[in-house]
C-alpha cells in the first residue's frame, strides 16, 4: 500500500475507506466497483490507486482494522481470573457495545470474513480472533462451566447466536438496543452451561 503524508491525503484516504465500507456492506465485493467507491468517496477513481494497489488491498485494509478493533474491545483485558459466567457476560457485553458503535463495521466483518478475497494476513488475524474465543470456551471447560462439546464448536455456536439476533435487529424483526443483545447473552449461556 502507498501512503501520503498530509492531512489532505488523510481525509481522502478515510474518505475512501468509508466509501468502500459502505458498499461493501451494501453491494457485496464484487457488486461493488472502484469507481462506485470513488464516486461515494467524492474522489476520482485513479486517486483510489495512490492508496490502495487493488479494491483486494482496499477490502484487505478494512478488515484488518476493524477485525483488530473489535478483537481488543472484546479480549483485550478480559479478566480470565474471573468465573466462567462473568466472563462470558463481559465478552458479550464488549461484543453488544461495538455492535451498538459500529453495526456497519461488524457488518461488514460478517460479511466478508470468509472471503476468497481475504489475504494471508488478514486470514491469520480471523484465526488468532478466533482462537481467542476457543481458549475462553476451554476455561470455562476445566471450570467445568461449559457443556464437554468441541471447544471450537461452542465457541462458533455462541458467535452464530450473537451474529444471528444482530442481523435479525438489522432488519427490523426486534430492536438493535443493549437490552435485546443481553437477552440473547442469558439464553445463549443457558444453552451452553454444563
Amino acid at each position: 500500500m502507498r501512503t501520503a503524508g498530509s492531512a489532505t491525503d488523510h481525509d481522502k484516504k478515510e474518505a475512501i475507506l468509508a466509501a468502500a465500507l459502505e458498499l461493501f456492506v451494501e453491494r457485496g465485493f464484487y457488486g461493488t466497483s472502484v469507481p462506485s467507491i470513488a464516486e461515494r468517496a467524492g474522489v476520482a477513481a485513479g486517486t483510489i490507486y495512490h492508496y490502495f494497489d487493488s479494491k483486494e488491498a482496499l477490502v484487505n485494509a478494512l478488515f484488518k482494522r476493524w477485525k483488530a478493533e473489535i478483537s481488543s474491545k472484546v479480549f483485550q483485558d478480559l479478566p480470565v481470573d474471573r468465573p466462567p459466567r462473568e466472563q462470558f457476560r463481559l465478552a458479550w457485553e464488549r461484543l453488544a457495545d461495538f455492535a451498538l458503535a459500529h453495526p456497519k463495521e461488524l457488518a461488514f466483518l460478517e460479511l466478508h470474513h470468509h472471503g476468497s478475497y481475504l489475504d494471508q494476513e488478514s486470514r491469520d488475524l480471523e484465526n488468532r480472533v478466533l482462537e481467542l474465543g476457543v481458549e475462553m470456551v476451554k476455561r470455562a471447560q476445566v471450570a467445568q462451566a461449559l457443556k464437554p462439546l468441541p471447544p471450537t464448536f461452542l465457541m462458533e455456536l455462541a458467535n452464530g447466536a450473537f451474529l444471528g439476533v444482530f442481523r435479525g435487529a438489522l432488519q427490523g424483526r426486534f430492536p438493535l438496543d443493549r437490552a435485546t443483545l443481553m437477552d440473547a447473552e442469558r439464553c445463549c449461556w443457558e444453552a451452553l452451561r454444563a
